[in-house]
């Protein structure tokens, strides 16, 4: 077992120590502790995907996380930053965090932060990017939208993975083929191009919509639509950038409406998307 330090803060007495599969059920229990959707499932996923550290006490029990997730080189993204509701206010996301940024030296870092944790991002000179939006919500609703798109195949994806390539600003190969792996995709062929795609997977509650890349907000909605029509009276989330316009009336209409949001954030400066697409939904929060 790798322990980086021990420390005490609040009176427990507690060591950093490198994050495992075995840590599931007790960051399970954390992330419900401050009302966080993820499922063991999806924790299992994440750490899969990336390196963390936890916060544990003498007995076992876990008091915080933090992950981040190596797009290349170059890029990492920052997040499932949990501290226990005991320990916030006293330094545990600060110290958990300055192990995060000790070891993603070199890359340029992005998160997306909640309110709680802003402050924080903060001090540490993090700078404000974007708000991101989550939608949510029980699926009321099937607007109309244009029979557009299609189901996804395997040859579709490399293409794909080169337009989530181009719309974020960095390759992320790894984090896009396990989403694949776990979710059912939809995308928009254009004489024999791939100009936009959406994947949906099991998440939380339900299922999350995600990511979106799309040349125009019909083209977005084209790619929903279809997840959101056949899963009418189920849990869907998107998270996405977009203040407002017509995909996000959409999801409005659908019954997928406003429920929080936070604000995407980079410590350096970020590579520039090519575009001519753009990313309308999010993976989820921490991959981004």
């Amino acid at each position: 077992m790798e322990i980086a330090e021990t420390i005490e803060i609040a009176g427990y007495e507690l060591s950093l120590e490198r994050m495992t599969v075995d840590d599931i059920p007790r960051l399970h229990e954390l992330s419900v502790a401050v009302s966080w959707p993820h499922r063991a499932d999806d924790w299992e996923m994440v750490i899969g995907l990336g390196q963390g550290w936890v916060v544990r006490d003498p007995i076992g029990r876990v008091f915080g996380s933090a992950m981040w997730f190596p797009y290349s080189d170059s890029v990492a993204s920052i997040g499932m930053v949990i501290t226990s509701p005991r320990l916030q206010e006293h330094g545990a996301g600060g110290w958990l965090m300055r192990h995060i940024l000790n070891e993603t030296r070199g890359r340029a870092r992005v998160l997306n932060a909640t309110k709680q944790a802003f402050r924080l991002y903060v001090s540490l000179g993090f700078k404000t990017l974007a708000t991101v939006y989550q939608m949510n919500g029980i699926v009321t609703a099937a607007p109309a939208f244009a029979p557009i798109a299609r189901p996804m195949r395997a040859s579709d994806a490399d293409a794909v993975l080169q337009l989530d390539r181009d719309a974020m600003g960095v390759a992320r190969p790894e984090v896009m083929q396990a989403m694949l792996a776990v979710s059912d995709g939809m995308v928009i062929e254009r004489a024999g191009r791939i100009a936009g795609f959406a994947l949906m997977r099991h998440f939380g509650r339900g299922r999350v919509i995600g990511p979106i890349v799309a040349e125009s907000d019909a083209d977005a909605i084209a790619l929903c639509g279809p997840f959101i029509a056949g899963h009418q009276g189920e849990f869907l989330r998107v998270d996405t950038r977009e203040v407002d316009g017509t995909f996000k009336d959409f999801l409005t209409s659908s019954g997928i409406v406003q429920y929080d949001t936070v604000q995407r954030m980079s410590l350096e400066t970020l590579p520039d998307p090519v575009g001519p697409a753009r990313t309308y939904g999010l993976i989820n929060q921490a991959l981004g």
